[in-house]
């Protein structure tokens, strides 16, 4: 994905474990240097999993056709939604439903799985 100055984040669409492969997530945790990582991990039916090692915060956005399913492994993860925000621990998730407008946030280096379909725009739908 080709990487816009207004979007500054380190995001890869390729899928880097094909089925029948062992994900390893703590080798590519381990050799992350960006704030704002992003990798797709793994294709299951119509949807991927994706890896983010994430340090600041995103844009805020939306997605018209798709939910996103987000689950932290490490650190603390924010989601902002209109009118309230969602404060994720390790081993809590959270569900954005499509259409909804929200942002993220890590206050910290954070280590987070996120699963949505394969055709998803990961910067949102164009407003």
């Amino acid at each position: 994905m080709p990487q816009a100055e207004t979007y500054p984040y380190a995001t890869y669409l390729d899928i880097k474990f094909p089925a029948l492969e062992t994900v390893d997530v703590n080798a590519l945790v381990d050799a992350c240097e960006h704030r704002w990582y992003n990798q797709t991990l793994c294709k299951v039916n119509d949807s991927v999993v994706r890896l983010g090692v994430l340090e600041g915060e995103y844009h805020w956005h939306r997605h018209e056709k798709d939910d996103e399913f987000f689950f932290v492994l490490d650190g603390h993860f924010i989601i902002d939604l209109e009118g309230r925000s969602v404060d994720l621990r390790p081993r809590e998730g959270f569900v954005v439903p499509r259409g909804v407008l929200h942002r993220t946030r890590a206050p910290e280096r954070s280590v987070i799985l996120m699963v949505e379909t394969a055709s998803i725009v990961p910067t949102g739908d164009p407003a």
